[in-house]
């Protein structure tokens, strides 16, 4: 499956020494022994700690997603809060609006494709490859060291709104978003649609 993901850099996909420990359900499981082959992915918005949408990577029956770390993307974004159930969404516009914090996760294969289908890939977003500089790294099982560029940025998955109304452009855009900010555009999550 790794070797089919579309514009998968060997940046993007790191190898890891077994035990990786992956938070689900607010305890810690061990990933069998052997090499473990992990993804990272950016996320910036209701996947975030503290936000609506975290649980569904403690949830273990999705696959595995391990936090890394904090960072933010290295060209700007437009990060705009949009539609009638206040979704935020990284317009694929790179170098407009800001540059935005998020978190860094490490996800195994079951993760990455229970992630496209979460965030509707390919139809509402787009899983692409974006250059995130690591702010802070956490990560006990490995050094940034081991994963980083000389330039301290990693190569990330992000899922970003390649297709959308024009009037979105011209949303404010937010370098870090919290569904509870002041913006005052709660995000309606989808088991109350």
């Amino acid at each position: 499956m790794w070797d089919s993901i579309p514009g998968l850099q060997d940046r993007a996909l790191g190898q890891r020494q077994a035990p990786n420990r992956c938070a689900t359900q607010g305890s810690l499981i061990l990933l069998n022994t052997s090499v473990a082959r992990m993804a990272p992915v950016f996320v910036y918005g209701t996947l975030k700690k503290g936000q609506p949408n975290h649980k569904v990577l403690l949830d273990g029956t999705n696959g595995c997603a391990a936090f890394q770390g904090r960072g933010r993307t290295v060209e700007p974004y437009p990060l705009v809060i949009a539609g009638e159930h206040n979704i935020p969404r990284l317009l694929n516009l790179p170098g407009q609006g800001q540059c935005v914090v998020g978190e860094i996760y490490a996800v195994d294969e079951q993760m990455l494709r229970f992630l496209d289908e979460f965030e509707g890939c390919p139809d509402m977003y787009q899983r692409m490859l974006v250059r995130i500089a690591v702010l802070e790294w956490e990560d006990t099982q490995g050094a940034p060291e081991e994963t980083l560029a000389s330039d301290g940025t990693l190569q990330c998955f992000v899922y970003s709104t390649g297709t959308y109304s024009p009037e979105w452009v011209h949303l404010p855009s937010h370098d870090n978003y919290d569904s509870h900010g002041k913006h005052g555009l709660r995000y309606n999550p989808r088991e109350n649609r």
